[in-house]
């Protein structure tokens, strides 16, 4: 069980964790890989999130999955590029999370995600959980627990 006063500093500012769905890049499961491609190229971030036309999350994908179909023992195909698309290729059964989220369990889930998509409880996308953002709040709590809570030293522990 995590510590109150840091539980309780890290709900304080959970709102600041979310980035919303409408300014992270995602691309829709039904475009070609060329446009994942692009987007991924451009935005230069190792995954996206992949939605339907409802803007329901369905997994993610990454340049790996893109290429992957693409290389050859002695060559590259482009033609993959143009004949699959996204939905072909990514990467679900991605863990989510629900806006308000556990903030222990989301803690929990970065160890092996960069980021974490908030979806409501029909699947509809409405953002995403950085590392990034969780540790600048982190680094929040570090600078300032003194501030707010007494601290006492206690003797170092043996080990």
């Amino acid at each position: 069980m995590m510590n109150q006063a840091i539980d309780t500093m890290l709900i304080e500012n959970r709102k600041h964790f979310m980035i919303p769905g409408e300014m992270v890049a995602s691309v829709n499961a039904d475009n070609a890989l060329r446009h994942a491609f692009l987007v991924l190229t451009k935005v230069r971030y190792a995954k996206v999130p992949v939605l339907d036309n409802d803007d329901h999350f369905l997994g993610l994908i990454s340049l790996a999955m893109i290429t992957e179909p693409m290389l050859g023992l002695d060559d590259i195909n482009l033609k993959p590029l143009d004949e699959l698309c996204v939905k072909d290729v990514m990467e679900t059964g991605v863990p989510t999370i629900e806006d308000p989220y556990d903030v222990e369990n989301v803690l929990h889930l970065l160890v092996d995600s960069p980021f974490l998509p908030v979806v409501q409880d029909d699947g509809t996308f409405t953002g995403i959980v950085t590392r990034r953002e969780v540790m600048k709040g982190i680094n929040y709590i570090g600078h300032n627990i003194d501030k707010r809570y007494d601290m006492t030293p206690l003797p170092p522990a043996e080990a």
